[in-house]
């Protein structure tokens, strides 16, 4: 099967979904650097790249493979996901006008023999398509790198199709 064309929710809408996983979305985490948190272009939304950053603004930080497990990694994805989710919200006001999301890139801070990026970034694919369902699965790329700011084990930027 392909997902080359837009698929129907289920009747259960995002903030359903959520609840249901027991995840209260934290306010948009504000840029770093000099740039915006996303730009909507058409019925394009370009997502930053967001990282595991607590509610309380604690970073996770570390190297995969060295001294961040995969199944750490994993969690700290599902986290940058929760706030790529907090981006969405504050950009469209409701995840209902979510489409599909279209593409996902991961990055992991991993030592230079690390070889299971993919895993790492199944934490924020997992839990997209567990909030959209089917219009959550995506296109992806994931990728290892030898530092990322602040030392953060992920950073993920996602393009998303909305209504």
């Amino acid at each position: 099967m392909t997902y080359s064309e837009p698929m129907k929710r289920s009747e259960n809408s995002p903030n359903d979904r959520l609840k249901a996983l027991g995840i209260t979305l934290p306010q948009a985490p504000p840029p770093i650097a000099n740039f915006v948190t996303h730009v909507q272009e058409g019925k394009l939304l370009f997502l930053s790249g967001q990282g595991p950053i607590e509610a309380d603004g604690m970073q996770h930080t570390g190297k995969v493979g060295g001294n961040v497990t995969v199944e750490q990694a994993y969690a700290h994805a599902r986290l940058t996901g929760i706030n790529l989710l907090a981006v969405m919200r504050s950009a469209l006001h409701d995840l209902s006008r979510v489409r599909r999301v279209v593409k996902l890139l991961g990055m992991v801070n991993a030592v230079p023999d690390f070889a299971d990026h993919p895993a790492v970034i199944n934490g924020c694919s997992d839990l997209f398509i567990d909030v959209f369902g089917p219009a959550g699965i995506h296109a992806r790329s994931a990728v290892g790198h030898g530092s990322l700011p602040g030392q953060i084990t992920v950073e993920i930027e996602a393009i998303i199709a909305i209504d």
